[in-house]
């Protein structure tokens, strides 16, 4: 074999390699944008949207507070008459079965504490001296003509205290598409310019990210029961309206 022939032979060789190896890697870079098109170059844009939905629940909690003394059994008798009572005088104004929960219920010994020997020596243990009951109801009411007078209702019911009132809406899906819709064409008209002041043109949508928010507004509201002064006249509620935004993330492609 000649010089020449050798010469030739080896730079076939090389060309051959070189072409493979160029193939493997317009390949493997062709396969990685494929599975992995985040990757590549792209980019971000947000939108908000909003839309406005009128509360049709509202929601409060009322306590039934029960100190007795040392026979827990006479303490719950009472503590759960009072709690029924109230119960059924919510039924009674149309509230339905399941939007009544009770969210606790517990049981709390008092003490009597003894004062410890002045010159030294073991304390003498505290003396249980009675219990508290404490069961906590919430409610959901979903006529608001009657929310003032149930305020005031359960109190004279039997219960010790009314709190926590709010309102929400009970299915906000329709006012969140609206949202989302408005939040969607704000993101997709800022990539549009986005591309356009960077002189590129939007690719495929990479990924979507989404978060809401329903507010729900809280009321300082409390009743105390009589023995200070009287049940506290029916309230007149208005519970507004309220604005659900919605927020989304687009990220494109960059072609």
């Amino acid at each position: 074999m000649t010089e020449t022939l050798k010469k030739y032979l080896a730079l076939t060789v090389m060309l051959t390699l070189l072409v493979f190896a160029y193939a493997a890697v317009h390949y493997v870079l062709a396969y990685a944008k494929a599975s992995q098109p985040s990757s590549y170059r792209s980019f971000s844009v947000s939108g908000q949207g909003s839309a406005t939905a009128v509360p049709d629940v509202a929601q409060f909690s009322f306590g039934v507070v029960t100190q007795g003394g040392i026979d827990l059994a006479v303490t719950q008798e009472e503590n759960t008459k009072k709690a029924n009572g109230t119960i059924a005088f919510l039924k009674e104004q149309g509230i339905e079965e399941k939007d009544i929960t009770t969210k606790s219920y517990g049981v709390e010994p008092r003490y009597q504490y003894h004062s410890c020997p002045e010159g030294g020596g073991v304390c003498p243990p505290s003396d249980i001296v009675g219990y508290t009951v404490r069961q906590q109801v919430h409610v959901k009411v979903r006529d608001f003509g009657i929310l003032g007078g149930l305020l005031s209702g359960v109190v004279e019911n039997g219960a010790n205290t009314v709190s926590q009132l709010s309102f929400t809406v009970d299915d906000p899906t329709q006012a969140q598409n609206e949202a989302r819709k408005e939040a969607i064409k704000k993101a997709m008209a800022k990539a549009r310019a986005t591309a356009e002041a960077g002189g590129f043109t939007v690719g495929r949508l990479l990924s979507f990210q989404e978060g809401s928010v329903v507010p729900v507004p809280l009321y300082e509201y409390a009743l105390e029961a009589a023995g200070r002064g009287g049940v506290a006249p029916a309230p007149s509620i208005e519970p507004g309206s309220q604005e659900i935004e919605v927020n989304v993330t687009l990220e494109y492609e960059i072609r």
